[in-house]
């Protein structure tokens, strides 16, 4: 279902698309970092970041404008998405996010935000003038000098280098 459930902010925003599994998928990604980068518990961080929109399978993607509108029961819909399945622990790890006391749920935070900037990121060097709005509301949002810092990295970097300033800029050409 996450891969058939599109990420709405973006109609907003003019430009881009997500479904929630690609967007669970990175922030799993950039979680993996930030826990490698700050020592932090591997397991529970990737547990959270991987399940952290699991409620969405049954709500769909609120994002910030639909939620001045609507209610939601993300708890009663993650307790229904988890019934029978034997992961019990996930329901711990939601918890544990939505508290956000521990190292672990603030850098699956930090992550979910990191994956939104990324994202801004693209759009905004593809040309769309408006997610520098966004990006400057996103980076307030994160809750982790090692975030942040990842985060100027992002902001200053060209979406592109990952690709054309490889070790060996020529093998585009073989």
């Amino acid at each position: 279902m996450l891969r058939k459930t599109p990420r709405t902010g973006y109609q907003f925003l003019g430009s881009g698309r997500e479904n929630v599994a690609e967007h669970s998928f990175r922030t799993t990604v950039i979680a993996y970092v930030l826990a490698t980068l700050t020592g932090a518990s591997m397991g529970r961080t990737m547990g959270m970041a991987l399940f952290h929109d699991l409620h969405e399978t049954r709500i769909g993607d609120f994002n910030y404008v639909n939620r001045i509108y609507n209610s939601r029961n993300a708890l009663l819909a993650l307790e229904h998405a988890l019934e029978g399945t034997g992961l019990d622990e996930v329901l711990q790890w939601w918890h544990e996010l939505e508290g956000e006391q521990t190292l672990e749920a603030r850098l699956v935070h930090d992550a979910d935000q990191l994956d939104l900037i990324l994202n801004l990121k693209q759009e905004q060097d593809l040309g769309n003038p408006y997610a520098a709005k966004w990006i400057d509301c996103a980076v307030p949002r994160l809750r982790t000098d090692v975030a942040k810092d990842l985060a100027e990295v992002i902001l200053r970097t060209d979406h592109t280098d990952w690709w054309f300033t490889g070790p060996d800029p020529s093998w585009w050409r073989k």
